[in-house]
């Protein structure tokens, strides 16, 4: 049986490039929550006024890897430490936020702040919000490294660094092609 976890942790782009090489993930979707208007476009999004985040939705098999490893891995390739903002990408839609989809997602969202605040030289400001509905980003958002992202100059400086982290820091996690 699978779980989902939903994350914020900036461009959903750069999110989503770092966890579909885990093992025990099925699926990553790049998607918007947590904002007061149905059905957004990616315009509106990123123009700032409907609230949302730009999020991930990971699918998961929760004997593979945990929650908890989910959330290190989301603390270990972004800043969450800043406020409403992730490198050059500035306002509320790229906010670092936790969605907790139960009570224990919501109980372990918060033993995670408090694990990885030690790894940081600032407070954590990442959020835990409640789900509420998730909005699918628009198709070509969807696996956005493999198809877009290497030809995308603002990809290519941020996505890479993350991946590098991914790898120096959680190896045993990667799925086999990734390890090489």
């Amino acid at each position: 049986m699978t779980e989902q976890a939903i994350l914020a942790g900036g461009c959903f782009w750069c999110t989503e490039a770092v966890f579909k090489d885990l093992v025990g993930v099925g699926a990553v979707e790049s998607g918007y929550i947590g904002g007061q208007v149905d059905n957004p476009t990616y315009k509106e999004v990123c123009g700032g006024g409907t609230g949302h985040a730009e999020a991930i939705r990971v699918t998961y098999d929760p004997e593979q890897i945990g929650y908890d490893d989910l959330l290190d891995i989301f603390f270990a390739t972004h800043d969450p430490t800043q406020l409403n903002r992730q490198g050059n990408d500035v306002g509320t839609q790229y906010r670092s936020a936790i969605f907790p989809l139960n009570a224990d997602q919501d109980a372990a969202a918060r033993r995670g702040i408090e694990r990885a605040a030690d790894g940081w030289p600032a407070p954590i400001v990442t959020t835990i919000e409640q789900a509420g509905t998730w909005w699918p980003a628009e198709d070509y958002h969807q696996d956005y490294w493999e198809n877009e992202g290497q030809r995308n100059p603002y990809c290519l400086a941020v996505i890479p660094p993350k991946l590098q982290k991914l790898r120096k820091s959680f190896l045993a996690r990667l799925k086999a092609d990734e390890t090489a």
